[in-house]
């Protein structure tokens, strides 16, 4: 088997790789745990010197890094250069808090002592998507590390690059050899991988599908699962919104990443007292999106395969089909390049695609609602709960709405949604379970011990 990386913009084959033997999966697996039977009996001072390290050459190397997302993956560069920043950051975060995130609570009891501590449990496998193919793997691969875990990476084949360049980080930075490995190896090849007894756990960001068939097969294993998986984020526009800055929320929350975001505004539902304008607004400012070659001045570079621009293509079209309008977009452009223009489908209700669905691309689906109760109503109704958000300007009616009502891992008042390692992040439904980032993200991987002392 070949995993091929292939530019979306130009079509052409960036690198090719022969798909890893079982004997070699082994070798590697092995060397791996051998590696972190040493590692967990580093120091926290050890563990976030290196740490730090990496941060350093992920800065130091942004604009090259952010060349090779671009060209794997089409996202445009000022975009890349960012999510190589940003895994900079969480990189940091965890060096300066992992030590304190996990250090032993004392509980009373009548014992004499009786306490919890936090332990790393072995190799995390980690099957990671293209989409953001830095920040995917070291929001997982930081807080792993730092906990005295070991890692494997399993990406997405067309982004094999960026795999092993996220390896040798790793090494660069001084980490032991074997302690974060990239397996190259197609999908195919996964469950003999969660199979393997040396493999703990198993973390995966990806769509619903997949978590489904990685899920039952950990499951037969009895090997914890953390699933990321596809959302269809509502964004609510009640009707004392402020307009101007709902629809710029709106779009950029839809648009970044050529709308290819888990956490990426899908569904806007606007009560009907300003549907109207809000529409207006939007296809006045959504008009003026550009895309075309992501190393140029543009809003947007190509989706990320061809394959899944032609997938959403048809998601449009059916939708259109089954009643929805469409008011700007909604066409193949000709020539070269998994391009697809920003798109708006308006009049989008319950049965779309464009409701039902995830479009994992740059089509905004507005969908009208007579009030604000059936906004709400609106939102749930959908299998996913990843992000939400709502616009108004009484922010304490907000936060209640967000806090209380919104079915979603994260809901943000008047702000997009987005993922910071300051925060726990995760979804709820079929949008997956369990908590990445923040101090809940590094206890998921670790062994919480009761030591009680008489």
């Amino acid at each position: 088997m070949l995993l091929q990386s292939i530019n979306p913009a130009t079509e052409t084959v960036i690198a090719s790789y022969p798909a890893l033997s079982t004997a070699e999966i082994q070798h590697i697996i092995t060397a791996s745990h051998s590696e972190f039977l040493s590692w967990r009996q580093s120091d926290f001072p050890r563990r976030s010197e290196l740490m730090h390290q990496a941060a350093k050459i992920l800065r130091a190397n942004k604009t090259e890094l952010g060349g090779l997302i671009t060209a794997e993956m089409g996202k445009i560069l000022t975009e890349a250069i960012s999510e190589v920043e940003k895994c900079a950051w969480v990189c940091d975060y965890y060096a300066e808090n992992a030590e304190s995130f996990l250090q032993p609570e004392n509980i009373s009891t009548e014992l004499s002592e009786s306490f919890v501590a936090f332990q790393p449990i072995g190799i995390v496998l980690a099957v990671m998507p293209w989409n953001f193919p830095f920040w995917q793997v070291f929001r997982f691969a930081a807080p792993a590390l730092m906990a005295g875990n070991a890692a494997v990476l399993k990406h997405s084949s067309n982004v094999s690059c960026c795999a092993l360049a996220i390896e040798k980080i790793f090494w660069d930075a001084g980490f032991p050899a074997d302690l974060f490995r990239t397996l190259l190896i197609g999908s195919g090849q996964v469950g003999e991988v969660i199979d393997n007894p040396l493999i703990a756990a198993v973390t995966l960001t990806g769509s619903t599908p997949a978590g489904k068939a990685v899920a039952a097969r950990a499951g037969s294993a009895l090997k914890k699962t953390v699933l990321e998986l596809g959302g269809s984020d509502p964004y609510l526009i009640l009707a004392d919104a402020d307009l101007e800055q709902a629809v710029d929320a709106c779009i950029f929350a839809r648009l970044l990443n050529a709308g290819q975001s888990c956490i990426a505004a899908k569904r806007f539902i606007v009560v009907d007292e300003v549907a109207d304008q809000f529409e207006a607004l939007l296809l006045k400012k959504m008009t003026r999106k550009t895309f075309g070659d992501p190393l140029t001045a543009v809003d947007m570079g190509p989706l990320a395969r061809i394959d899944l621009r032609d997938e959403l293509h048809q998601q449009v079209v059916d939708s259109i089909a089954a009643g929805a309008r469409l008011d700007l977009g909604g066409e193949i452009p000709a020539g070269q390049g998994a391009y697809y223009p920003a798109t708006i489908l308006a009049n989008v209700k319950p049965g779309m695609p464009a409701f039902d669905e995830e479009l994992f691309g740059p089509v905004a689906a507005v969908i009208r609602a007579k009030d604000e109760a059936q906004a709400i109503k609106l939102a749930n109704q959908s299998v996913f709960g990843l992000g939400a958000a709502v616009f108004t300007r009484d922010t304490e009616r907000g936060r209640q709405i967000a806090e209380n009502e919104l079915e979603a891992g994260c809901c943000c008042v008047n702000d997009f949604v987005r993922s910071d390692p300051r925060l726990p992040f995760g979804g709820i439904k079929t949008s997956g379970y369990g908590r990445e980032l923040s101090v809940f993200g590094i206890r998921e991987f670790v062994n919480i011990k009761t030591v009680c002392v008489k």
